[in-house]
């Protein structure tokens, strides 16, 4: 029996038809991916299975008591306050639990039983909520999405916009729903992260319906792809790479019904012409009608493989260059980068690129792989080694954020602007890139992220650079425009150095990968092997990390006891009062420490991002002071850790 069902749901805005009559069912333990173009109607539809939008027809239907929690993108409708270790919902009963225990304390005999049962009920809930085990599963679920180095004490509003998203996709996992709705929950995870949620829908029990650009992740969570194209669903079974297959063989044979159709319509019109030329006049309309009926059906049949509403088509194409592919275009020396305090990020780092190859900056946030990049660009002078460019090699660089010197332009203006094109030509180029029509002419200031980097990739790859720097190039981007960006980077006769989470595009684009590994970075041939490797080195620091725990503890513990013999200092027996005094006071100071701890750590991370070439001199020495501040908190919080 399904757990939700969709009947005929049928949506329209301001006369766009998103949805059309559109059916299908989500049953216990379903791992269903919605893919689609942006803007096909995937975070409508979620909507309306949430409740929140109502459909102009059809109906959605929630079977049983089936319970659904949902993750939207939309940062404005995420829960971002209270405790982190705690739900709303569970602290209401707890809440309601303590007032019953406290009456059931003062109650007479003519309302305790009313009271206990009251109780009872009240416990059940806490306990079907897993409130007795809620704290430790959601610092689970953080430490899988990566913040386990937190201050846990903070309320959740105070978090960046990735760790709020974090926090709640932590919550949703947690509580433990019937079927989980996750729209892009892949959004501000890196790879660790990526793989742990990965696990955890894979063991998971219950109902998943995901809406992911991600097709790794899809490939290896889903077992049935719904695919939103032309207002209707269809429906395939597998993951991605089955979907891909599937979708390949259903347009061989739609191009090929198309085809007999077309054929079969020439022929038809043929014999219409002959029964006028005959004066055929009954004949000739009837047969007018099988034509018509023809000229319909084709269309409905070419409709099943029309277009959405963007089809990216470009090539990525530098002008024409003689010479040698594997000529060297740029070189780096045991590069390093350190900061004023002595944290190194990267070190002794040395590769080269030669014309054709296409490599791939891999690991996790913050390893450095943004900071390297500018630092080849030349945004970074203050660096360790040597990095040699050609002089004659033209660069193109995309970054995260693509940047506009004029606002008030148009998408037209600024290409134009940018290139020697004329008008048609230039319309002609962006119609390739998905802006057709009136779209040129709307301002770059109320674009979309991913319309911005189409734009700004359009210009770009105008000036015809023989290497190319991407930062992130697939944000923002749908499905089909990765494929499109991948098939024509893949065709690419010049160089790329690329940083990338997308794991999909980078093993079907990449020739090296240059994988960080702490402060060592080693080019490696591929994104597998890289991961392989990563892993072992994570195992091992953290081996490394829990054996120097190990001796800082045995050694402050060895140190107390010196000063103990030393001082003759008296039996904890002979002051009870006071030893109790002194472990209240011991774990204040750890509270504190840790709160504090965490909160230089977050100033430290945000410093470190924001560190290059405009860094003012007050900034590293900030960076400095609370590396010394950290340095002492870090000792005198292992301390008072033994001790206890």
């Amino acid at each position: 029996m399904p757990l939700i069902s969709v009947n005929k749901v049928s949506k329209s805005y301001h006369s766009r038809l998103l949805l059309d009559h559109v059916s299908f069912s989500i049953d216990r333990g379903d791992k269903i991916a919605l893919i689609g173009s942006n803007g096909t109607g995937k975070s409508t539809l979620f909507k309306m299975i949430q409740g929140k939008v109502e459909p102009d027809e059809g109906e959605i239907l929630h079977h049983g008591t089936a319970i659904a929690g949902y993750l939207t993108q939309n940062m404005e409708e995420l829960d971002i306050g209270g405790n982190l270790l705690i739900s709303e919902e569970i602290q209401n009963v707890e809440d309601k639990m303590r007032e019953a225990e406290y009456r059931l304390a003062t109650a007479d005999a003519s309302e305790s039983q009313s009271l206990l049962r009251t109780y009872e009920q009240l416990t059940s809930r806490f306990e079907a909520l897993g409130g007795y085990d809620y704290e430790p599963r959601m610092k689970a679920a953080l430490a899988g999405l990566g913040l386990s180095n937190i201050d846990f004490t903070r309320d959740v509003s105070s978090f960046s916009g990735g760790e709020k998203m974090r926090i709640c996709l932590a919550r949703l996992i947690v509580s433990r729903p019937d079927i989980l709705l996750l729209d892009e929950p892949t959004n501000h995870l890196d790879t660790d992260a990526l793989e742990w949620l990965e696990g955890f829908i894979r063991s998971y029990g219950g109902a998943v319906l995901l809406i992911s650009h991600d097709r790794y992740f899809i490939d290896r969570t889903v077992t049935k792809v719904l695919e939103l194209e032309n207002s209707t669903i269809t429906a395939y079974r597998g993951n991605y790479t089955d979907y891909k297959e599937q979708k390949a063989h259903f347009l061989d044979e739609q191009r090929q019904v198309i085809a007999n159709l077309e054929k079969e319509l020439v022929r038809q019109e043929g014999v219409t012409q002959t029964m006028l030329s005959h004066r055929n006049i009954s004949g000739y309309h009837a047969r007018e009608k099988v034509v018509e009926k023809l000229s319909d059906r084709l269309e409905r049949e070419r409709a099943k493989i029309a277009g959405g509403p963007l089809r990216m088509s470009f090539k990525l194409m530098p002008e024409e260059r003689s010479g040698d592919p594997d000529k060297k275009l740029l070189e780096a020396r045991n590069v390093g980068k350190t900061f004023p305090d002595g944290k190194v990020l990267f070190q002794n780092v040395s590769f080269e690129i030669k014309a054709s190859d296409k490599v791939f900056l891999v690991g996790p946030n913050g390893c450095g792989k943004t900071t390297l990049l500018s630092l080849l660009l030349g945004r970074i002078d203050d660096f360790d080694g040597d990095v040699l460019v050609s002089g004659a090699s033209r660069i193109g660089y995309m970054g995260q954020f693509v940047p506009f010197d004029d606002e008030s332009r148009t998408i037209l203006e600024e290409l134009m602007q940018r290139s020697e094109l004329g008008e048609t030509a230039a319309r002609n180029l962006l119609a390739r890139f998905g802006f057709r029509d009136i779209d040129v002419y709307k301002q770059i200031s109320v674009l979309s992220g991913g319309e911005r980097s189409r734009l700004y990739l359009c210009c770009l790859l105008e000036e015809k650079p023989e290497m190319l720097f991407l930062d992130e190039p697939t944000n923002h981007l749908d499905i089909e425009s990765r494929e499109v960006l991948e098939d024509a980077l893949s065709e690419y006769n010049g160089a790329i150095l690329a940083v990338s989470h997308d794991r999909y595009f980078i093993e079907k684009c990449q020739s090296k990968i240059l994988g960080f590994f702490g402060e060592h970075v080693e080019l490696l041939d591929t994104y597998a092997f890289y991961r392989k490797k990563y892993h072992e080195y994570v195992s091992s620091e953290e081996e490394k990390k829990a054996a120097f725990l190990s001796q800082q503890r045995k050694e402050a513990k060895e140190r107390r006891q010196a000063e103990r013999e030393e001082k003759d200092v008296p039996s904890p027996s002979v002051n009870r009062a006071k030893e109790r005094k002194e472990i209240a006071k011991r774990k204040e100071r750890i509270r504190f420490l840790e709160k504090s701890i965490a909160e230089l750590e977050e100033e430290q991370k945000a410093l470190e991002s924001s560190f290059g070439k405009d860094t003012s001199a007050e900034d590293y020495e900030r960076y400095a002071s609370n590396s010394e501040k950290l340095e002492e908190m870090y000792a005198e919080y292992m301390d008072l850790e033994s001790a206890e």
